[in-house]
């Protein structure tokens, strides 16, 4: 495998200062693509643009709340301006919070589908342009809540199987004009998603903990491991590949309630 592979691509990388997305940011500066790291957070970005430069790769960071409907298209338009193209668009930015037919609010709906779904509809729109004339590829962060029913994360479940179906439709309709689409769909990876959610120290560390339990191969998983399968997707060597919701769950995704 040609280790700059990414040579003269541009990646777009949303979620880029935590997680999934910061792992597949440096991924792809490591692999020679120039990067857009898009995150929420001022000093977290800049520490990203700073480990990325250090690696002797090129780098813009934009700032943005992608729950705003202008944000995506401003951080698009920057893209596009700075670099002059966008090759592949990796949407790992996500919202997670608890709740229940029961007792979730329309406010935390709303929050989840606006994150997870509408601001990924809307920077895949934005980008598709610049996609179509490089034929570039993209892909989305989903989740094995996407493709399996969990109690206890209602809007979050609904929200990730509808980002599944956005990325089979999308891969459709972008397949002629040589635009391939997929999703990386993880189970319980180490990263500050869950806090962020919600879950204090001693809870989340409760929580690794039983994920060993629940995930076949007994452990959780890291955000290279998802990195690494998300630079394959994104390369040529996938180039027959679309529509793909790929499970990389420790073997979560098969196993039934315990």
């Amino acid at each position: 495998m040609n280790e700059k592979q990414f040579t003269g691509k541009v990646a777009f990388v949303t979620g880029a200062t935590s997680g999934i997305g910061h792992a597949s940011a440096i991924a792809f500066a490591n692999a020679g693509a120039k990067v857009v790291g898009v995150g929420r957070k001022t000093e977290a970005l800049n520490d990203v643009e700073k480990q990325i430069r250090e690696m002797g790769a090129e780098v813009l960071t934009i700032e943005a709340d992608l729950s705003e409907v202008q944000e995506a298209e401003r951080a698009v338009q920057r893209a596009l301006e700075v670099f002059g193209g966008i090759d592949i668009l990796v949407n790992a930015a996500g919202h997670l919070s608890n709740g229940t037919i029961e007792n979730t609010t329309l406010q935390a709906w709303d929050d989840m589908m606006d994150v997870n779904v509408r601001a990924v509809f809307q920077l895949m729109q934005k980008a598709l342009p610049s996609l179509i004339e490089r034929r570039g590829n993209i892909v989305n962060v989903s989740s094995v809540t996407g493709l399996r029913a969990f109690p206890g994360v209602l809007a979050y479940c609904v929200s990730k199987a509808a980002l599944d179906q956005l990325t089979r439709c999308a891969s459709l309709e972008l397949a002629s004009k040589g635009v391939r689409v997929n999703a990386v769909n993880p189970g319980v990876v180490v990263t500050q998603i869950h806090k962020r959610g919600g879950m204090n120290d001693d809870a989340y560390a409760a929580f690794l903990e039983h994920s060993k339990t629940t995930h076949p191969l007994g452990r959780t998983g890291r955000p290279e491991e998802i990195a690494d399968l998300i630079l394959f997707l994104a390369s040529d060597r996938a180039s027959w590949i679309t529509g793909a919701t790929y499970s990389i769950d420790g073997g979560r995704g098969q196993t039934c309630a315990r």
